[in-house]
């Protein structure tokens, strides 16, 4: 936490504190209202939210924001959390794309940047962020002062010791060590970083299609597979931080390419066999020698050709599967589909339903992702505010 100390709790100072603190975050919560509304929702005194009032607009925590009247007597001030009192940058990393926003405190996107991820290293990714985070922050008319947090979303798992991510084959360097001491030096101090399907799963749980479930897990696949999985409102992580990295789930594939019906299973990955690639290679094997990726896969799939409908089915049946195998570890009342191949669940949750149904008894409800590419930004916002709101009082107030 950065600011002064706070005042010892009972003292006449750390009870004001105590006071400014309850109405800001019922400001933060409820939205504009008067201050003898703040008195009847907080239970404080009318005096006591006066003075309260007086010390957050001081502290530029609070602002005057219009008039309302209940159409007899004087018109009583409206007063509301001020967004601009702070920002919080967000990042998106993934093997091909790169996407960067900055929201002020009222989850406003002031600024926003998308690009391709060219980078081929670990050093030029690192590079490639911090000028594409730069910029955005420049586009939004502000310095990295007033950045209060920074949140990192990328595959993989952080590794706390060796500062580095373990378990993202798909960035070449991202497991060098030393990697997260480059990207604070890129992206600000005290970096926050978090695995990329958790921040979808947050995105989804507070303004996605998961609101409102306490158990849930959201599968996100495109050039590789994951999982978040939040249990009343907070993500599970598991012992070492990697629960969700679904990827590694032994998978039995077809058989291996010239061998017989006879011949025993390939035994791969969960990833392998599910990832947006495996869609063309599917396709391809079933004789859609045009496809060249999964979305055109399913674009053709749309427009009725035989070859790219039974090629969703087969993806569908692999899901299924992993379906199945997580309901039957965290019994999930909701499984979300997101990242690229969640933009097709129209194709694939019928057929994905009829496969779960026929194999086994455990069968949660499974809906599309409401977010789209936008998911692990907006869960990074929001882990970003949740730190910010708490950092701002306290360096603000400490400062007023």
């Amino acid at each position: 936490m950065v600011g002064a100390e706070s005042p010892p709790v009972g003292t006449p100072a750390g009870m004001r504190k105590i006071n400014q603190r309850a109405v800001l975050d019922l400001l933060r919560r409820s939205g504009p209202a008067t201050r003898p509304q703040v008195a009847k929702d907080t239970g404080l005194s009318k005096p006591t939210v006066s003075q309260a009032l007086l010390a957050l607009e001081a502290a530029g925590l609070a602002r005057a924001t219009g008039h309302t009247s209940t159409g007899t007597g004087r018109s009583a001030v409206l007063y509301e959390a001020d967004p601009t009192a702070g920002y919080v940058l967000g990042v998106d990393i993934g093997r091909e794309h790169l996407r960067v926003a900055v929201s002020d405190l009222g989850h406003t996107v002031v600024a926003r940047r998308d690009e391709r991820n060219t980078s081929r290293s670990g050093t030029a990714l690192v590079s490639a962020v911090g000028a594409l985070a730069a910029a955005t922050v420049r586009e939004a008319g502000l310095s990295q002062a007033d950045i209060v947090v920074r949140v990192l979303g990328s595959p993989g798992v952080a590794d706390p010791g060796k500062r580095c991510f373990r378990h993202a084959p798909n960035l070449p360097g991202w497991g060098k060590a030393g990697l997260l001491d480059e990207l604070e030096g890129v992206l600000g101090p005290d970096l926050m970083v978090e695995n990329d399907a958790n921040l979808t799963a947050v995105g989804e749980w507070e303004r996605g299609a998961a609101r409102g479930a306490s158990v849930f897990g959201c599968i996100t696949i495109g050039t590789g597979v994951g999982m978040g999985v939040m249990v009343n409102g907070q993500v599970f992580r598991g012992a070492t931080g990697a629960a969700g990295e679904i990827g590694y789930l032994p998978y039995g594939q077809s058989h291996a390419a010239g061998e017989g019906e006879d011949a025993p299973p390939v035994r791969g990955h969960l990833e392998e066999a599910t990832a947006a690639q495996s869609v063309v290679r599917g396709a391809r094997e079933l004789g859609l020698g045009t496809a060249k990726s999964a979305r055109e896969v399913f674009r053709l799939a749309r427009d009725g050709d035989e070859l790219a409908m039974r090629a969703v089915e087969a993806e569908a049946d692999r899901l299924a599967y992993t379906v199945a195998s997580v309901a039957a570890v965290i019994d999930p009342e909701l499984i979300v589909l997101g990242g690229g191949i969640g933009t097709a669940a129209d194709l694939l949750l019928d057929p994905i339903d009829r496969a779960l149904r026929s194999f086994t008894p455990l069968v949660p409800s499974v809906v599309q992702g409401e977010l789209g590419d936008d998911g692990v930004l907006t869960g990074a916002i929001s882990v970003g505010l949740r730190a910010a709101e708490g950092l701002v009082f306290e360096r603000k107030v400490g400062a007023a």
